[in-house]
């Protein structure tokens, strides 16, 4: 197996399928794709080209092809059978980019347990991320926990937050819809303006200005607010004022990039995700998915799954015939 097939980003808004050749060292192992999953709100920034340019070493997905300054071949949930070798028939999670097969070497994958089926194991990633937000978080027992932005992140951490015992867990968002996904991930659903404020912790994850402004607003006495909003270029209004330091709130940044200093000594980034994949057995987060689409009508449907707001997790599906 020589060739494959691959979603190229071209330029900005501008996609494409292509013929990609593989070319494996001696120790890779060859898998086939079962299931990608769009990250829509780090995709989009890619897609429209707002990486800043700051950042086009840190923000290198593992197995990404090309530059942010186009083309690029970007993503970082895979979900995969292994083809051949010692492993062969092991359903697995990388972090590659959409494609239908590939070659990678055999620490790069990380066995599915199988109390997670393949289809929800897209969700790996965001896990990851949503676990080391409740890290940096800090939350504790019996926390009132706000999260503002209840998109795929956003919703996983509170989904963890609430599992700790005693807490109280607010989701808040614009879309009052999205108060069933709340209500079936474990957690209470406000619209902002709504809720109640003093909270021991605050995470934010709407990526805009309005949110930030909305959990800073929410924050009790010297409460933590976690910043877990990418916001690629341009610069973000922080409203410092008010009580801001009278409150002498914490305003902390959380990026899945570090594991936090009080984990680093003990948890490898293996470690963090064979844990985030542990996490995915609960059935209730197939509610994060919000659609499907074949890899071959991907070019097509692409820009649309991330211009679409109601988007959450939307998983790619790899027909092998």
């Amino acid at each position: 197996m020589t060739q494959a097939k691959a979603l190229w980003i071209t330029g900005p808004e501008q996609v494409e399928m292509r013929e990609v050749q593989l070319a494996p060292k001696p120790d890779d192992v060859h898998v086939r794709t079962l299931f990608t999953s769009i990250s829509r709100g780090t995709e989009r920034l890619v897609y429209r080209g707002h990486v800043p340019v700051s950042e086009h070493d840190t923000m290198r997905a593992p197995f990404q092809e090309g530059a942010f300054t186009f083309p690029v071949k970007y993503g970082y949930a895979a979900v995969a059978e292994v083809i051949e070798g010692p492993q062969a028939g092991e359903t697995v999670f990388t972090l590659f980019p959409h494609q239908s097969h590939f070659a990678v070497p055999a620490q790069a994958l990380t066995q599915v347990p199988e109390d997670v089926p393949a289809a929800r194991a897209v969700l790996a990633a965001n896990m990851e991320t949503a676990l080391n937000i409740t890290w940096d978080a800090q939350v504790g027992i019996g926390d009132q926990v706000v999260v503002v932005g209840c998109g795929v992140v956003g919703a996983l951490a509170g989904y963890l937050a609430a599992r700790i015992a005693g807490t109280e867990v607010t989701l808040t968002d614009v879309d009052a819809s999205k108060a069933r996904l709340a209500q079936t991930l474990g957690c209470e659903f406000a619209q902002p303006g709504e809720v109640k404020g003093d909270a021991d912790v605050v995470i934010h994850a709407s990526a805009s200005a309005a949110g930030l402004e909305t959990a800073i607003g929410l924050a009790g006495v010297e409460a933590r607010v976690i910043e877990a909003s990418w916001y690629g270029a341009g610069t973000t209004p922080v409203p410092l004022g008010g009580a801001f330091h009278q409150l002498r709130l914490q305003l902390i940044s959380s990026q899945v990039g570090r594991i936090p200093a009080r984990q680093a000594a003990r948890w490898t980034y293996g470690r963090r995700l064979r844990k985030a994949l542990s996490l995915l057995s609960d059935p209730c987060l197939d509610a994060l998915i919000s659609g499907e689409t074949a890899f071959g009508s991907l070019a097509d449907a692409y820009g649309g799954i991330l211009n679409d707001p109601a988007t959450l997790c939307h998983r790619v599906r790899y027909d092998h015939h």
